[in-house]
Order: C-alpha cells, then sequence, then structure tokens
C-alpha cells in the first residue's frame, strides 16, 4: 500500500513539475507576507530577482553595465 501510494506521488510530482513548484512557491510567498510582512517580502523578492539576473550566465559584463546604466541613470523616463 505505501509502495503504491509512493509510486503514485513520485509519478505525480514528476508530471506536474509546474504545478508542485508554483504551489511551493506561493504557499513560502503566503508565509512571508505574514510573518514579515508585504513591503519586506517585495523587498526580499526584488533582491533575490536583481541577484538572479545579475549572477546570470546569459548576460555578459557588458549587459551587467548597460543594465546598471540603465537602472542607475538620474535622466528623467516617461
Amino acid at each position: 500500500m505505501r509502495k503504491e501510494l509512493f509510486s503514485e506521488l513520485t509519478e505525480y510530482l514528476k508530471g506536474n513539475k509546474g504545478k508542485v513548484l508554483g504551489g511551493i512557491f506561493g504557499f513560502l510567498i503566503g508565509i512571508l507576507i505574514l510573518v514579515i510582512g508585504f513591503f519586506k517580502t517585495m523587498f526580499i523578492i526584488l533582491c533575490t530577482w536583481l541577484g538572479l539576473l545579475i549572477g546570470s550566465k546569459a548576460y555578459g559584463i557588458e549587459d551587467i553595465k548597460k543594465l546598471l546604466e540603465r537602472l542607475l541613470s538620474p535622466t528623467k523616463r516617461i
């Protein structure tokens, strides 16, 4: 019985990776919002996103320089 249940669970996880990861991600975000608040959670998500963006191997050093110049430039954008 346990082997069958475990086998079915692993098959479901293999076939629905996106759903499972999305559910886990949503659960963690919900817990973070409840524990530390909305704005602190958004700050953590922003820092994580920027870290992934900068650390990604898809971007070369020139791309990172252009991105930082665009983000930190004092010019007014509409």
